[in-house]
């Protein structure tokens, strides 16, 4: 089987991610903006990171797969974020952001995981600082039993550096693809 692991990271939990999922597969390994064509390859794995609600990335690289060619292989999109992977809320506006990003048939054919990464403040960019900054101010007007749990992970990691990785989570994804 030939496979591939893309991603898309900017400050690295998506890359440690797809780094330990190419590992366990055996798979190549690259960044998203330096892959061509996909449609070679039987098993594709992407690895994003969530910024405000788009996955990095992710459109760019799964709109190179022709949609007739879908069905026929094993696509794993795996979504890295800040906030509660387990939280149902979380999870629907995840995936309706990303059902509005990829054609209907890789969405379909597509097996969804969501995992927790991190933030260090000290290397945010000032874009995304004053982002925080703004979700944070918003946060605190609210009620605390009114937010979101997006919402309450930035009350709980602002100005802060956390981590939420845990790549023993990829186990269950590279024995998928592999199946």
């Amino acid at each position: 089987m030939k496979g591939i692991v893309i991603y898309g990271s900017r400050y690295g939990s998506a890359k440690t991610y797809a780094e330990e999922l190419a590992k366990r597969t055996g798979f190549e390994l690259r960044p998203y903006q330096s892959v061509g064509e996909i449609d070679e390859y039987d098993a594709i794995a992407y690895v994003g990171a969530i910024y405000a609600g788009s996955v990095m990335g992710m459109k760019a690289t799964l709109s190179k797969l022709d949609e007739g060619e879908a069905a026929g292989k094993r696509i794993a999109i795996v979504t890295v974020g800040l906030t509660d992977a387990n939280d149902p809320d979380t999870v629907a506006r995840i995936e309706a952001g990303m059902r509005s990003q990829l054609a209907e048939s890789v969405f379909e054919a597509a097996s969804l995981y969501h995992l927790r990464g991190g933030i260090d403040y000290s290397r945010l960019g000032l874009g995304h600082r004053a982002m925080m900054w703004l979700l944070r101010r918003t946060a605190r007007k609210m009620d605390e039993s009114e937010r979101s749990s997006e919402m309450q992970a930035v009350m709980d990691s602002y100005g802060k550096s956390v981590s939420y990785v845990n790549t023993d989570l990829v186990a269950q994804i590279a024995d998928e693809l592999m199946a």
